[in-house]
């Protein structure tokens, strides 16, 4: 697949928390417009600040293992399972337990073990197996003491493993934590992993507002909505936004399109647009999904309502402006995972930048520089932490690699060259190939110039409209990791539009400290769409860009920003085809 070779040269107050006016948040997005995305750059840089990323989905896992050692004397083991999530740090955190099967070595327990799947994280599990002595038979599962119990085995893998397979199951084998032999003896573990029936459910709603208060002096309110859910602690999390009615006291807006896993209350606000990011609050209701759904079937409207400013022995301001819910649906959709489960697979590629300004790969002040130690320099840790998520979703391993940027030898400059060095084969087998190619191709290419983007772009692009054509269900993932600002951004602008009706996405990571300006204008996360020399706009926004250098450590990190929202372009992209999963 997919050879390719060129010459060619303050302070901010977030959106949905209470008060009269909201501010900063929106604004630091880009603001808020009648062209606004649904899915509105406000709400995204709240949730993105606190750590809320992408794709997140309720898993069930369902445990049954086979051949188990047999501890007891006069029967079989009564086996238990305890799952765990594996920190940073190493440290086990219980996630849950089954039931005790008695007298089993097959045991199937009934059991299930709920967790959250994020695609942007890696969650390494841990499965630890007991024999439960028959004197606790009678005591709660959750109360036992497992330094009482017998250990029959242990087993580990990351949860994508599991939520990735066709059949969603993984068969591992147990082994001795303190000994780390694999024993045939000691068994197997199944493992199999289903999607809740609530993340699949989706609620469409439309809004409509009638004698909303009048907040501008020369023309009439531009309203818009802000719906979030409440907490038991903390302020509300958003969840959508809709567009601005410009001029309008009696709005209806787009269908709102929610997902939630319970129906909590939701605080839904109506806000009236300023262009200096601080939006008077008109008013508000807070109501459950259950609550919307009446007022749909009755055709009643609710009173909007300002929070008192004197206290909460003070009752609210009732306004006569009212919301009504002219649609009220629910429907089962077709989730990420049921893609990847049906087949479809993530294709992963990788372009290195190889230009002058990265420094003398031989010093030590290099961005390309190797350090004897091991630790790795940023591009191998980008692709590293990148790589690790995206493997899963790749059934062969097998990524495409080039370079762009440089002088091979006895050639012009390249601007997209093979990273192993091969004329016509440019993958590489795992993470690790794409690792060795690019320490290899340090000592086979000269670093150049300038940097331009449009080729690798345009190959990419190739290979994924060769597999729509071909009606393949896969889609790609272009990794560009750069230290400069191109020289080619019209022409970047020109593939990037061409390539947004296409399976693919396109993740850029800026090292060292050039300024990123202009990556920054290639990622429409503030609701700018992209447009091409012709006039022709992108279909949809198919880059995420992060500059290293403004990752803080902990929580957060390049591999969260730059898979945020993977996922949701993967859908728009399936939805405006209309392809369904394979089964």
């Amino acid at each position: 697949m997919g050879n390719c070779c060129s010459d060619s040269p303050g302070g901010m107050q977030a959106i949905g928390s209470a008060g009269a006016n909201v501010a900063g948040a929106a604004s630091a997005a880009g603001g808020v417009g009648s062209n606004s995305s649904d899915s509105a750059e406000a709400v995204e840089f709240f949730l993105k600040s606190r750590g809320q990323f992408g794709l997140a989905s309720q898993i069930e896992l369902s445990l049954s293992a086979s051949n188990l050692l047999d501890r007891d004397m006069l029967s079989k083991s009564d086996p238990m399972a305890v799952v765990y999530a594996k920190r940073r740090d190493g440290r086990l955190e219980e996630i849950g337990r089954t039931e005790v099967v008695l007298n089993s070595l097959n045991p199937i327990w009934v059991a299930k073990i709920e967790l959250t799947f994020h695609f942007e994280l890696l969650q390494p599990l841990v499965f630890q197996l007991y024999d439960v002595d028959s004197q606790f038979h009678n005591v709660p599962e959750k109360t036992l003491k497992l330094d009482e119990q017998q250990f029959l085995g242990e087993a580990s893998c990351f949860l994508s493993e599991v939520a990735t397979k066709l059949n969603r199951s993984l068969i591992l084998k147990l082994d001795h934590r303190e000994h780390g032999k694999r024993s045939q003896k000691l068994g197997e573990l199944a493992v199999r992993a289903e999607e809740c029936f609530s993340s699949k459910m989706m609620f469409e709603i439309i809004f409509h507002c009638a004698n909303l208060d009048n907040k501008d002096f020369f023309s009439k309110s531009d309203p818009f909505l802000v719906i979030s859910r409440t907490t038991e602690a903390g302020p509300p999390i958003p969840l959508y936004k809709t567009e601005v009615i410009k001029n309008d006291l009696n709005p209806t807006w787009k269908p709102v399109i929610i997902n939630l896993q319970q129906d909590t209350p939701l605080n839904i606000e109506c806000y009236n647009f300023n262009s200096n990011g601080k939006h008077d609050l008109i008013g508000k209701v807070v109501k459950s999904l259950a609550d919307l759904e009446k007022l749909h079937q009755h055709q009643h409207g609710e009173n909007l309502f300002l929070r008192s400013n004197a206290g909460q022995n003070h009752p609210n301001k009732i306004l006569k402006g009212q919301l009504f819910v002219q649609k009220f649906s629910e429907n089962k959709r077709h989730t990420f995972l049921d893609y990847i489960a049906a087949g479809c697979e993530m294709n992963f590629m990788v372009a290195v930048d190889f230009t002058a300004s990265n420094g003398n790969p031989r010093l030590s002040d290099s961005l390309h520089y190797i350090d004897p130690s091991g630790r790795p320099n940023a591009y191998q840790r980008a692709i590293l932490d990148v790589a690790e998520i995206l493997q899963f979703y790749d059934t062969d391993k097998r990524f495409l690699a080039w370079g762009f940027g440089a002088r091979p030898i006895d050639g012009p400059v390249s601007h997209c060259f093979n990273l192993n060095g091969s004329t016509h084969h440019p993958e590489v087998d795992g993470v690790q190939g794409i690792m060795a190619a690019y320490a290899s191709a340090l000592h086979n290419v000269s670093l150049a110039g300038p940097t331009l983007f449009g080729p690798v772009i345009n190959t990419a692009a190739a290979l994924a409209g060769r597999s729509l054509a071909n009606n393949q269900q896969k889609y790609f993932v272009l990794l560009i990791i750069t230290d400069g600002v191109i020289t080619d951004l019209q022409e970047t602008k020109d593939a990037l539009v061409k390539a947004s009706d296409l399976p693919l996405s396109i993740l850029i990571v800026g090292v060292g400290g050039a300024d990123f300006k202009e990556m920054e204008i290639l990622d429409a996360d503030k609701g700018e769409r992209l447009v091409s020399t012709t006039g022709q706009v992108a279909t949809r926004d198919i880059v995420q860009f992060v500059p290293m250098r403004d990752v803080q450590s902990g929580e957060l990190s390049v591999v969260h920003s730059l898979l945020a929202e993977l996922p949701g372009q993967f859908m728009a992209f399936m939805q405006s085809r209309d392809i369904k999963p394979l089964n």
